[in-house]
């Protein structure tokens, strides 16, 4: 079984009618797993994008409840004074966090408590058995995130709070972060370049090509933790070949060293071919088989235990679709 957390609330995160990081990108993926008979219903039922043909469900995914996160949790990452500043901006009304482009509204802490909520949430679902792997659609994405500042339209890194509440709560040793969204995911290395707990394997476009230039394959962890990081650069025009090849020539074999006992996914869909802020040329079929490629290995190593939490994706069809086929692909052998 697949869960689901997600909630129409984040479309409350009002970035604007233009970012690109806006919320008809929920909408689209309510719509998208609602067409292809994933969750029962769809709380947009008016969202004017035309997905095409989709793959159909042969099981619904189980549609988690949860609430918004305690604030303790955002500081098993985050530095106090970043925590109070996001509050601070959105109590005033809202403005701009990073270099213009994360804006933030009145509502945007309290959903962006929400988001980390959902994930938390989810960690506890795979966790204790009641899922086997499961899917956050939340927002504001998070793995730019900082310990100290927001940066790229995340304001707090969702996935490395994941990581450890994981740590923390369940005593786990071993967890890997695999980041296949077509940026960096700076802020989740920069959480753990330092821990050996944590293996944390990024798939990106080039650093000299692409936000926000970190990245290369040089950055590989520091002091006792170094080797525990690995960059995984592709020049820009790569698609599912050069992916899947480095999938398994390179990803997989690292895994099979590391031997997680859970694996966390920042599931970027802003590499597919149709995307508008980056140079990569993934397709759906594409996603569908790098998810399939790592709960395999899930299922050698992590008794299946994968939890998958969204970051980019900009084309509202691509990403709805794209959506689709991931959930596909974490259903695995299930």
């Amino acid at each position: 079984m697949i869960g689901f957390a997600s909630s129409p609330r984040f479309t409350e995160h009002n970035t604007g009618q233009y970012h690109p990081e806006r919320a008809d990108r929920i909408r689209a993926i309510y719509t998208a797993l609602h067409e292809a008979g994933f969750i029962a219903s769809d709380p947009f039922p008016y969202l004017n994008v035309n997905f095409g043909p989709l793959r159909k469900a042969r099981q619904k995914m189980l549609e988690l409840k949860f609430e918004p996160a305690d604030e303790k949790w955002l500081g098993l990452v985050h530095e106090r004074r970043h925590i109070d500043y996001v509050k601070r901006v959105c109590r005033m009304g809202g403005g701009v966090l990073d270099q213009g482009d994360t804006p933030v509204g009145p509502n945007s802490f309290s959903i962006a408590l929400l988001a980390v909520g959902a994930v938390l949430r989810s960690c506890d679902a795979v966790m204790n058995g009641e899922v086997d792997r499961c899917f956050a659609a939340v927002r504001p994405p998070g793995h730019h995130a900082e310990p100290d500042r927001s940066l790229g339209f995340c304001l707090f890194n969702n996935i490395a709070i994941a990581a450890r509440y994981i740590q923390k709560t369940y005593d786990v040793d071993r967890i890997a972060i695999v980041d296949f969204d077509v940026h960096h995911g700076n802020g989740t290395q920069e959480a753990f370049d330092d821990d050996r707990g944590v293996q944390f394997i990024s798939l990106h476009q080039h650093p000299s090509t692409c936000y926000p230039g970190t990245g290369h394959d040089w950055e590989i962890g520091v002091g006792r933790a170094r080797g525990y990081t690995l960059n995984l650069p592709f020049n820009p025009g790569a698609g599912d070949e050069e992916y899947l090849k480095v999938i398994d020539n390179i990803v997989l074999p690292e895994l099979d060293e590391f031997r997680p006992q859970v694996m966390l996914i920042s599931a970027g869909f802003d590499g597919h071919l149709e995307d508008p802020l980056a140079s990569i040329e993934l397709s759906e079929e594409g996603f569908e088989l790098m998810t399939r490629s790592l709960v395999a290995s899930a299922e050698r190593y992590c008794d299946g235990r994968v939890i998958s939490i969204l970051e980019g994706g900009y084309n509202l069809r691509a990403l709805g679709r794209s959506v689709v086929r991931h959930v596909i692909g974490l259903r695995g052998s299930t």
